[in-house]
């Protein structure tokens, strides 16, 4: 598999892997009415080669616009502001236009061919890009800590998403239970094609890799 990914600049989350658990996963999950959850989420440190993935974002569920609210919020003062987002719909049933956000509107497309099924891509109009590894939702626990760990590791082997998820089930065979699902056609409601106004930068080969 080919090692494809935008650079950026380098980012600044603190001296190490930033590491927000949360309850276990999926419907197994019990939160009380109205308790927030907390963001799962793994980030490399800033000082270092970021490599293809930024880190990895443990969701919930597969309901984009229910999960991504949280994460922005603590995505955005670390990143700067997100204000468009891409994923590759093989695995959300829906992909709405747009989010609303704490104090702002998220953009959200999707790209079928051109974006790895298993990575959030985030875009920010004055900080740059960043791609994390999506952890699906029913992932049990100790697969979930081996694969956030992995993600955002500075110093782990440039894996892509995908190969991430396919190293994890070759060697402990943990099962997701993932299917996919069919993509909104283009101008679909709940759904977008890709455009000029949703464009991701064109990846490129990293040397050496």
């Amino acid at each position: 598999m080919s090692a494809t990914t935008d650079t950026g600049p380098p980012l600044d989350t603190g001296p190490g892997p930033e590491i927000r658990p949360g309850p276990g996963p999926g419907p197994d999950a019990r939160v009380s009415q109205g308790e927030p959850r907390a963001v799962r989420l793994a980030l490399k440190a800033g000082d270092g080669s970021r490599g293809l993935l930024d880190g990895a974002w443990w969701p919930y569920s597969r309901d984009l616009a229910a999960e991504l609210p949280a994460l922005v919020d603590v995505l955005d003062p670390l990143w700067g502001r997100v204000t468009r987002i891409a994923v590759n719909p093989r695995y959300w049933p829906v992909v709405p236009r747009k989010v609303p956000v704490r104090g702002h509107v998220v953009k959200v497309g999707w790209f079928k061919a051109e974006q790895d099924p298993h990575k959030l891509l985030l875009l920010s109009n004055t900080v740059g890009r960043w791609d994390l590894l999506v952890i699906p939702p029913d992932t049990p626990a100790d697969s979930a800590a081996r694969l956030m760990a992995a993600a955002s590791d500075p110093a782990g082997p440039p894996l892509t998403a995908s190969a991430l998820m396919a190293g994890e089930t070759d060697r402990f065979g943990a099962a997701t239970g993932d299917e996919a699902v069919t993509p909104p056609a283009p101008g679909e409601a709940g759904g977008e094609a890709p455009s000029a106004g949703v464009a991701v930068p064109a990846s490129r080969l990293i040397m050496g890799m």
